[in-house]
C-alpha cells in the first residue's frame, strides 16, 4: 500500500501508518491533550476518576499510537529486511521510517545512529558490554577498552540501570567504579568534580533528569570535564527525552539512551544513539540473524550499524508505535510540553511545601528541575508513614502515585530514608490533579491522626 492508496479497514480512508495521521496543534491546551488519552476517562475505586502521577514510571499511550500498532498488525504485519513481498516492504519501511522519525526527534546526524533496544536498560547494557567485549576485538574498538587502572565515573543519583551495568562492567574489566555525590539540596556536589573525573576515566555515564529528585543535572559541565580527559560520555535520557527538547549535537554526548514507554509510546522498545565512527568501532553485544554479514562454521563478520547491535527479529510494532508517539510530541511540540509540564512541577512544589509533616526529597524549587516529586510524610508523633500505606490511602481515592525506593536505592540511602513517595507528571497532567493530590494527602494526616 502506498500513501495514495485506500484502507479497506477505514471505509475508504488513507491508512494511517502510511499516510499519516493529524498535524500541529496551534497552541497548547491540556485538556484538548487530554481526549488523546482513552485511558484518561476511567474511573476506579466507587466511581472515581482516575488521577494518574505516575508518569515517570510509565507515560499513558494517545489514540494516535494505539492506532498505528493496530494499524501494523491488521495490514502490514511480516518480518523486516528478509523479503521481497508486499507486506515484508512495507513493514520494513515502517520499521526504518520510525528510525528516521527518532533521529529527527533527537538531532542525531545521521539515521543510523539510531539503535532500537528494548528499552533503556538494554541500551545502557548494550554499550557496558561491548566495552567488555572490546577484549577480544580488533585494534578499532581500543577506545572501548577497560582493564585494572582504568574507571568508570557514574554520580550517586542514577537510577539502577545506570549504575548496576557499570558495576558488572567493572567486575569483569578490573576496573574502578567512581561516583559525584549528591548534596543536601538534591543536586550534584560537583566540589570533587577533578578527582572523580580524572585521567585515568575511561567512561562518565550519568543521568540527564532524575527520576526520583527531579534534578536536571549539569551536561555541559560534565561533559566538558570527560572531554579535558578523553573519556567517553553516555547520558541516560529516559526522563529528560520525553519531557524537554533534546539535541545530542548540542549536548555533545557519546551515548544516549531512552526509552519508548514513557513517551507516550508502546512497552518493549528503546534506543541508543551513538556517535556513527563510535557505534561502527563497537563489538557486538548479542549475536544471531540479521547482526551479521558473512558466516561460515569458523567464523563470522558483522553487519555495519545499527543493525549489528539488533540481533534477531525486531521489535517492529513496537518501533512503529514509538514512531507514531515521536510524530505526537512533535506537533504538540517540545517547547510548548516543557512549559506546561514546568508550570505543573512549580505548582505542585508550592502545593506540597504547605502540606503538614511532608518533607521533599530533591529540588524545592523548578529551577533545573523535572516533573519528578519524591517526599515522605511524617505523623504528629515525629514518624514516617510508610509510603505504601500513603500510597494505598491514595489509591482508594482514585490517585496513582508511585511508592518505594524507585530504582534508586543509593540515593534513599543519602537521604536517610528507606523509601519515599512519587508523584510523577507528564503532558496531560492538570493543576487541578496536583489539587486532588494534595486533598488527598490532607485525607491521608486525617486517618493517622497527624
Amino acid at each position: 500500500m502506498t500513501d495514495t492508496e485506500t484502507d479497506p479497514r477505514t471505509g475508504g480512508r488513507p491508512s494511517p501508518l502510511l499516510a499519516g495521521v493529524g498535524g500541529p496543534r496551534s497552541g497548547y491546551d491540556v485538556e484538548r491533550v487530554r481526549k488523546d488519552f482513552p485511558i484518561l476517562a476511567r474511573r476506579v475505586h466507587d466511581d472515581r476518576p482516575l488521577v494518574y502521577l505516575d508518569s515517570a514510571a510509565s507515560s499513558q499511550k494517545p489514540t494516535r499510537v494505539l492506532d498505528a500498532e493496530r494499524d501494523y498488525y491488521e495490514l502490514h504485519n511480516a518480518n523486516v529486511h528478509r523479503g521481497i513481498h508486499t507486506l515484508a516492504e512495507e513493514a520494513t519501511a515502517l520499521y526504518e521510517n520510525a528510525r528516521d522519525k527518532l533521529a529527527a526527534f533527537i538531532g542525531a546526524p545521521r539515521r543510523d545512529e539510531i539503535v532500537f533496544a528494548k528499552n533503556s536498560s538494554e541500551a545502557l547494557n548494550l554499550v557496558a558490554y561491548a566495552m567488555s567485549n572490546a577484549a577480544t576485538s580488533g585494534p578499532e574498538a581500543e577506545r572501548f577498552r577497560l582493564g585494572p587502572g582504568d574507571e568508570v565515573a557514574i554520580t550517586e543519583m542514577e537510577h539502577h540501570s545506570n549504575l548496576v551495568p557499570w558495576q558488572m562492567l567493572c567486575r569483569r574489566t578490573g576496573a574502578t567504579l567512581r561516583w559525584i555525590g549528591i548534596t543536601d539540596d538534591g543536586r550534584l556536589d560537583l566540589s570533587n568534580l577533578d578527582q572523580v573525573i580524572n585521567e585515568r576515566t575511561k567512561l562518565v555515564s550519568f543521568v540527564h533528569q532524575s527520576n526520583i529528585l527531579g534534578t536536571v543535572n549539569p551536561v555541559a559541565t560534565l561533559v566538558a570535564r570527560a572531554r579535558e580527559v578523553g573519556a567517553l560520555v553516555v547520558l541516560d535520557g529516559s526522563q529528560s527525552v520525553p519531557h524537554m527538547p533534546v539535541d545530542v549535537v548540542a549536548l555533545d554526548v557519546d551515548f544516549l539512551a531512552f526509552t519508548g514507554h514513557k513517551m507516550c509510546g508502546p512497552t518493549g522498545i528503546g534506543v541508543l544513539w551513538g556517535r556513527g565512527e563510535l557505534l561502527a568501532a563497537m563489538p557486538p553485544f548479542l549475536g544471531g540473524g540479521e547482526m551479521i554479514e558473512l558466516v561460515t562454521m569458523e567464523s563470522s563478520t558483522y553487519a555495519d550499524p545499527p543493525h549489528r547491535f539488533e540481533a534477531g527479529t525486531p521489535m517492529i510494532a513496537q518501533a512503529v508505535g514509538l514512531g507514531a508517539a515521536v510524530d505526537y510530541l512533535t506537533d504538540l511540540g517540545m517547547d510548548a510540553i516543557a512549559a506546561h509540564e514546568h508550570d505543573v512541577t512549580a505548582y505542585a512544589l508550592e502545593q506540597l511545601t504547605a502540606v503538614p509533616g511532608l518533607r521533599i526529597i530533591g529540588p524545592t524549587d523548578a529551577v533545573d528541575r523535572g516533573g519528578a516529586v519524591s517526599f515522605v510524610l511524617t505523623g504528629s508523633d515525629g514518624r514516617a508513614l510508610h509510603p505504601h500505606d500513603v500510597g494505598q490511602l491514595l489509591d482508594e481515592l482514585g490517585i496513582a502515585v508511585r511508592v518505594g525506593q524507585h530504582c534508586a536505592r543509593p540515593v534513599c540511602l543519602r537521604f536517610g530514608v528507606p523509601a519515599t513517595t512519587r508523584a510523577s507528571f507528564h503532558l496531560y497532567s492538570t493543576r487541578s490533579e496536583v489539587g486532588a493530590l494534595v486533598e488527598g494527602l490532607g485525607h491521608v494526616g486525617r486517618f493517622f491522626g497527624t
